[in-house]
């Protein structure tokens, strides 16, 4: 919702070595040899611009209104989108409003549709398994939203997989029916998932393939009709894939793909009145959409991620590493990121900190295991961290720095792995909670420690945050995870020693709790909840009992 310029690149001098990530595979880099792709990766460039343009009514077009975007690792002009501004949003709206309420399909209407889904499922899933496309899509990734090759690849298995759970029958089965005999013969009550009709879709930039892909093919697979709205910054890796799905065989007027800045996507919100809105983002944005759109909307918005370390100290090395990636993977920018760690004073005694500092140090720009924040600069947050070390107590275990060395504009954030320390006492203050659980969607996390009696402060602390995203309960200590998952929230909680906040693959529900907003991603559960509504029909034909008399009025 947000509008920003993209940028990308090293230095001159580290260039080279710096996208060896584009080597990974020895393929063919000619697009003739994908066929539904219309750019080169490697041939991405201020001299040769991509072009991203958008689709309505089934046709691709441009626009009188090219944004161009900054390469965010050396600043130069690579990407033009082709921006639809206020002036030109009516085909987009007529095209929402010529879907009826009651969807494209449903169990009565066209359930031929729920086949074709499937099968275009298995051939999507099937293209996304080939090296030559995996890679396509892996490396176009990088281009847009910097991070690791392995981090970016995992985003293209995760849909892979997805689409592969539901080709097949497995489209249908999420239309399953129940039926409940009546009062009296020839009266059955039926409950069905039904179609929203025209709905919307809105996601950010941190996963430019993942979750619009998810979002959007569940949204078809119910019966609806989408207009698709991601990240300008990061929108041409869905429009190749939009055009990987018209190739397996999505018609090409079931979804509208649109690229603008979030004021115009607000307007078409208001005009074409979807049936359902889904929101992946920022807490803020979510709040005025739900006001906006009268409670027609599902979220999926900010997460301010707590990981809490039990008293049973074991595996510390590879507590460490998930620790690291936890907070520091992708740069920080994932929902699931580690914000908050809290140790237990067993912890606190281990060389635990230390160890995820050597790991967090380990970290840098030529492999883009660390690179460029998209939505912080870095004087906002060393800013945020001075006023953390104002506290009481408070002190920087590592980072704090900015990184050097690069050529990364300054619209972006650039900065090392941080971590700094808060005292658990000065975190529950009512004049310091708020800032110390600000979200900073970048390589930066607080720590603090608590002693076995202070647990229910611990989890005092974790009541009192806004966003219920996900949480790690790292111990084996049966008791201890009772407590502390029968005291907290957080729609996706991993409990055990090898508890994370993040990487979520595809075979679980992801998504907050305890809002009647929130929003899944990924499971037949989640596509159900967010993408369809329940609708009953009570049959009732009779037959009349024999010598049936209108009775007296009651």
């Amino acid at each position: 919702m947000y509008r920003f310029v993209v940028c990308r690149g090293v230095t001159a001098k580290a260039r080279p070595k710096g996208l060896s990530w584009f080597g990974s595979f020895n393929l063919s880099r000619s697009i003739h040899s994908i066929p539904f792709a219309t750019v080169d990766v490697e041939e991405i460039s201020g001299s040769q611009p991509a072009e991203v343009h958008n689709l309505v009514q089934g046709k691709w077009k441009g626009s009188s209104s090219w944004n161009t975007l900054l390469d965010p690792l050396n600043g130069e002009p690579f990407i033009k989108v082709a921006e639809v501004d206020e002036a030109g949003i009516q085909p987009y709206v007529e095209s929402l409003s010529k879907c009826p309420k009651h969807g494209l399909h449903n169990p009565f209407k066209e359930p031929e549709r729920y086949l074709l889904f499937g099968d275009i499922s298995a051939k999507a899933g099937h293209m996304l398994s080939l090296p030559k496309v995996s890679d396509f899509f892996t490396r176009l990734i990088q281009r847009v939203a910097p991070k690791s090759y392995q981090q970016a690849l995992g985003e293209v298995q995760v849909t892979q997989k997805f689409l592969e759970n539901f080709s097949g029958d497995q489209v249908r089965f999420l239309a399953r029916s129940f039926g409940i005999p009546g009062n009296h013969l020839g009266q059955q009550s039926h409950g069905f998932r039904w179609p929203y009709g025209p709905v919307a879709i809105i996601t950010p930039f941190n996963f430019p393939l993942e979750i619009p892909a998810l979002q959007l093919m569940g949204a078809l697979y119910m019966g609806n009709k989408p207009i698709l709205k991601v990240d300008s910054k990061v929108s041409i890796v869905m429009e190749q894939m939009m055009r990987l799905l018209h190739y397996c065989g999505l018609p090409v007027d079931d979804v509208d793909f649109i690229n603008s800045d979030g004021k115009t996507m607000n307007k078409i919100l208001l005009e074409a009145n979807p049936r359902m809105t889904l929101f992946t983002g920022s807490s803020r944005v979510a709040d005025k959409l739900a006001v906006d759109l009268k409670g027609r909307i599902k979220l999926e918005d900010a997460g301010f991620d707590w990981k809490i370390l039990g008293p049973d100290v074991q595996e510390e090395d590879y507590v460490a590493w998930v620790c690291d990636q936890d907070a520091y993977a992708c740069s920080g920018q994932k929902c699931s990121a580690q914000s908050m760690l809290f140790m237990h004073e067993n912890w606190s005694r281990t060389s635990l900190v230390s160890k995820i500092r050597d790991l967090a140090e380990r970290r840098n720009l030529e492999d883009l295991t660390i690179g460029p924040v998209l939505t912080f600069t870095t004087e906002a947050m060393l800013e945020h961290m001075s006023k953390l070390l104002q506290i009481p107590g408070s002190k920087l275990l590592f980072g704090g720095e900015p990184l050097k060395n690069h050529s990364i504009p300054p619209i972006y954030g650039a900065i090392k792995p941080t971590a700094i320390y808060v005292p658990l006492e000065e975190i529950l203050k009512k004049n310091t909670y708020e800032l110390v659980t600000r979200e900073i969607f970048g390589p930066f996390q607080i720590v603090t420690d608590y002693k076995r009696d202070q647990l229910p402060m611990v989890l005092d602390a974790v009541e009192r945050m806004h966003a219920h995203l996900t949480a790690a309960v790292v111990s084996n200590d049966p008791l201890f995870l009772q407590e502390v998952i029968g005291n907290t929230v957080n729609g996706t909680t991993y409990a055990g020693l090898r508890a994370r906040t993040t990487g979520a693959p595809q075979n679980h529900w992801f998504g907050p709790a305890g809002d009647p907003r929130g929003a899944g991603i990924g499971t037949p559960e989640a596509i159900k909840l967010v993408w369809s509504c329940h609708r009953e029909i009570i049959y009732d034909v009779g037959p009349l009992p024999r010598h049936w008399e209108i009775p007296p009025s009651t």
